[in-house]
């Protein structure tokens, strides 16, 4: 496997590591949005969210808070946005499943720029019945 993240776990490429647990590592992204941008990773190889163990979820998402809390008190970030791309289609260009911890401050330049959909009459319903079906 060719994976960039893969070899970064496995020290075969550096990182400016900040948080490293049994199941997790978390480091500088090269390519901040703002500077402080944390990427959290679980050391196995997983291609989204739905495929990783919950050891290793759990284990991310304690990292991503406390990541979250020092981009606050060190960084003096004014707020933080947690995001997850799973899948190309969804903007994953590294195929290793990653969260992104990345500090906000309110003269940044980051704005996000979905569209809102609204359902047809009915729809809503329909959509809440098949997820609730899949679970």
């Amino acid at each position: 496997m060719d994976c960039i993240f893969c070899k970064i776990v496995k020290g075969e490429l550096p990182c400016e590591k900040v948080l490293e647990t049994e199941n997790v590592l978390a480091f500088m992204d090269l390519y901040p949005v703002n500077k402080g941008h944390v990427l959290v990773i679980p050391k196995k190889h997983y291609f989204r969210l739905d495929e990783i163990d919950n050891p290793s979820l759990h284990q991310m998402i304690e990292a991503a808070q406390r990541i979250a809390s020092a981009q606050v008190y060190a960084l003096s970030a004014e707020g933080y946005n947690l995001l997850m791309n799973n899948g190309e289609v969804a903007g994953q260009e590294i195929l290793h499943a990653h969260l992104h911890v990345i500090p906000r401050f309110s003269n940044d330049q980051m704005r996000f720029g979905w569209r809102h959909l609204e359902y047809s009459e009915g729809e809503l319903a329909q959509y809440g019945q098949r997820l609730r079906e899949s679970l």
